[in-house]
C-alpha cells in the first residue's frame, strides 16, 4: 500500500486556490487500503474542510514540508514552487500540471537531483490518445472564456464597449478562437450560447468538420493559414488562442503585427500561456493582476484560468485523476505501464531521467538513454 499526500498549493498570491484531491478523492484512496496525508487547510480555497477531510479518512498534517516527508506520491494542482523543492523525498513521485518546458530550470534541476519521477496531468493519456486529465482543465477554461471576454469587452474596463450578444438591430460581437481541440470547442458552445458569432480556426479539418456537424453549421470554420489569422484579426472583437500541445512550447501563430491590425478596445485571452502563448505579445499574468495592454488591444493572459472556479475543477481534475493513482498505488508506476501503455505519456521524468521526448526537445537536453519501458511516442 503507498502513502499519498496533497500540499496546500502555494501560489496563492497568483490566485491558486484549487486542490489536487477532493475529499470524495480522498475516500476513493482510503478504500482501496491507502494512506494519504491533508495539509492543514489545503482544501479551503475550494470550499473543502480540514474536518471533511479527516471524516472520509484523510489524515490532517499541519505542514507541507511534512506533507512531502511522510508521502511516497504527493498529488498536486500547479508546478512546485522553489520553496516546496527543499521537501522532495529522494524517490518520491509527483503528480501536477508540470509544463517542464516553460517552467524554471530550478525545478528541472530539483526533480533530477532528488531523482523524482514527474507525472505531468497534462501529458496522461489514455488508450484512445486522450488526455482525461487535462480534458477537465480545457472544458472550464473554455466555458469561462464568453464570461471573461463579455466583462473586458465593457467600456468600464477600457474595452470597445461591445456586448457578445448584440441586441435587435445591432450586430453581436465576433469571436475568433484559434484551435478546434476541447478548449476551443467548449470555448465556441459557450459563445454560441450568449448570441455571439463564432469562428474557429484550426489546421486539421476533421476537428473543423466535426464542429461544422455538431454546431449545425451556426459556426463559421477556417483553416488557420496565416492569411486567414492576419483576416481574422482585423475585424474580431475577441481573440481566443486555444492551442494545445502538451509537452511542447507553444508555436506563436498571432504575430505583432496582427496584433497591431485588432481595433482598439478588442480582447485576446491567451488560453496557450500555459505553454508559452501562442499570441507573440503575450506575457503570463495573475487573477489578481490578469491583463495588460498592448497596442490598444486587452491582453488576458492568466495560466490558471480554471482556479477561478477552484471547487468546479478541483471536483473535475480528481474524477479524471483518480483512477490512474489508485492504479499507480495498487500496481506502482512501471506495473501501471501494462495496464494503461497510454500513462507512459504523462511520465516527464522517471527516477530522475529525462523520459518524454517532447519535452527533451523543447528544453534541449537528451532523452534518457535507459528507462525501464518501450513506450515512447
Amino acid at each position: 500500500m503507498m502513502e499519498f499526500g496533497v500540499p496546500k498549493e502555494m501560489r496563492s498570491l497568483e490566485g491558486e486556490a484549487r486542490v489536487g484531491l477532493t475529499p470524495a478523492g480522498i475516500l476513493g484512496l482510503v478504500q482501496a487500503g491507502h494512506t494519504v496525508y491533508v495539509e492543514e487547510g489545503a482544501g479551503l480555497g475550494s470550499g473543502f474542510t480540514d474536518e471533511e477531510y479527516a471524516e472520509l479518512g484523510g489524515k490532517i498534517v499541519y505542514s507541507a514540508a511534512e506533507v512531502y516527508g511522510r508521502s511516497d506520491i504527493v498529488v498536486k494542482v500547479a508546478r512546485p514552487v522553489l520553496q516546496e523543492h527543499k521537501w522532495f523525498r529522494p524517490g518520491q513521485t509527483i503528480f501536477s500540471f508540470l509544463h517542464l518546458q516553460v517552467a524554471s530550470t530550478d525545478l528541472y534541476d530539483a526533480l533530477v537531483d532528488r531523482e523524482i519521477t514527474a507525472v505531468a496531468n497534462e501529458t496522461i493519456e489514455n488508450g484512445d490518445g486522450v488526455k482525461p486529465i487535462l480534458v477537465p482543465i480545457s472544458e472550464v477554461s473554455g466555458r469561462l472564456a464568453p464570461i471573461i471576454a463579455g466583462q473586458l469587452l465593457m467600456n468600464t474596463h477600457g474595452g470597445r464597449g461591445t456586448l457578445l450578444g448584440g441586441i435587435p438591430g445591432v450586430p453581436r460581437g465576433s469571436v475568433a478562437i484559434i484551435g478546434a481541440g476541447v478548449l476551443g470547442s467548449n470555448a465556441a458552445r459557450a459563445f454560441l450560447g450568449v448570441g455571439s458569432q463564432v469562428i474557429v480556426l484550426d489546421n486539421d479539418i476533421r476537428k473543423l468538420q466535426y464542429l461544422d456537424d455538431h454546431f449545425n453549421g451556426r459556426i463559421t470554420t477556417m483553416l488557420a493559414t496565416r492569411h486567414s489569422l492576419r483576416r481574422v484579426t482585423s475585424f474580431a472583437d475577441v481573440l481566443v488562442g486555444a492551442i494545445q500541445n502538451p509537452g511542447r512550447r507553444a508555436e506563436q501563430v498571432i504575430t505583432r503585427n496582427m496584433v497591431r491590425r485588432m481595433r482598439p478596445g478588442s480582447v485576446i485571452l491567451d488560453f496557450s500561456i500555459d505553454d508559452g502563448g501562442c499570441v507573440e505579445t503575450s506575457r503570463p499574468t495573475t487573477h489578481r493582476d490578469p491583463t495588460f495592454v498592448v497596442d490598444e488591444v486587452i491582453h488576458y493572459c492568466v495560466p490558471n484560468v480554471p482556479s477561478a472556479v477552484a471547487r468546479t475543477t478541483s471536483y473535475g481534475i480528481t474524477n479524471a485523476l483518480l483512477p490512474f493513482l489508485k492504479a499507480v498505488g495498487e500496481y506502482g508506476i512501471v506495473g501501471m505501464l501494462e495496464q494503461e501503455p497510454g500513462f507512459a505519456n504523462g511520465i516527464n521524468l522517471y527516477q530522475g531521467n529525462l523520459a518524454h521526448p517532447d519535452v527533451a526537445a523543447a528544453l534541449g537536453r537528451p532523452l534518457a538513454a535507459k528507462i525501464p519501458w518501450g513506450l515512447r511516442k
